[in-house]
């Protein structure tokens, strides 16, 4: 397993995975890493997790609730899976924004939507700047986004405003596994995912780079913690195949 690099310079600095990168460079980068996978984004999701994406996206949009003419926001919402099943439930009366940084990832979303019948909004914008309104959606979900994230405090604190008093925000993320499996999933991590990356996708350092910035993710009670800082409340998250994702939730009250 690489070691952090500290090479990166005077300036404000973050991670890159292992590297050690200025801040601007983060998002730049991050960028190129999704612009490069988006056309087989969920092929190398089924390849990569057997399949089970699909079980912890479910889970996900069970734990949501959403109800017919609910408002809701995906941020981060790559190929839109959780969109649709969101706009289903919100129905005509409902509003479902698909949202991601990155324009090519969310141009595979949009199209899988209208491929499906589903017209909703869609926009580009940074998660740490959202362009709503305060106190506007019922839900704010992200799915496998935040952990790309440069400040995560801040997003988070994004969310939190532009929810309603009552409103959920969900985060499904990957995490920290359970430590009888993280030998097993360490090496799967670092020698099979980057190479199941190179012949599917043509691209491996993508996925090395996915497995190092699972390593470099707040772990299930850090993330919890970042939530109840900037005001969530009634925060819980579930672990999912034994810590490989977790799933956190928590309530604007006020």
């Amino acid at each position: 397993m690489t070691e952090p690099s500290d090479a990166a310079g005077p300036g404000p600095q973050t991670h890159f995975g292992f590297e050690t990168v200025h801040e601007a460079d983060k998002a730049r980068r991050v960028a190129e890493v999704f612009h490069s996978v988006a056309k087989r984004y969920d092929i190398m999701n089924d390849l990569m997790s057997g399949g089970l994406h699909r079980a912890w996206k479910a889970f996900t949009i069970g734990r949501a609730q959403v109800r017919a003419g609910m408002r809701v926001l995906d941020i981060a919402g790559g190929t839109g899976d959780l969109a649709r099943a969101f706009a289903r439930r919100a129905g005509p009366t409902g509003q479902v924004w698909l949202t991601d940084i990155n324009a090519s990832m969310l141009q595979v979303g949009r199209d899988r939507l209208l491929d499906r019948g589903l017209v909703t909004p869609v926009a580009v914008c940074d998660a740490e700047s959202l362009p709503f309104p305060d106190r506007y959606f019922d839900r704010v979900s992200v799915a496998f986004g935040l952990r790309n994230m440069t400040h995560k405090d801040r997003a988070l604190a994004e969310m939190r405003r532009v929810l309603k008093p009552g409103g959920k925000l969900l985060v499904l993320e990957f995490s920290r596994v359970a430590p009888a499996l993280a030998p097993a999933y360490d090496w799967y991590s670092f020698n099979i995912l980057p190479k199941i990356g190179k012949f599917v996708a043509a691209d491996e350092a993508s996925y090395r780079y996915l497995a190092e910035s699972i390593r470099m993710h707040p772990d299930q009670e850090t993330l919890a913690d970042l939530m109840r800082a900037v005001g969530f409340e009634r925060v819980q998250y579930f672990n999912m195949t034994a810590g490989v994702v977790a799933l956190h939730e928590g309530v604007r009250l006020d």
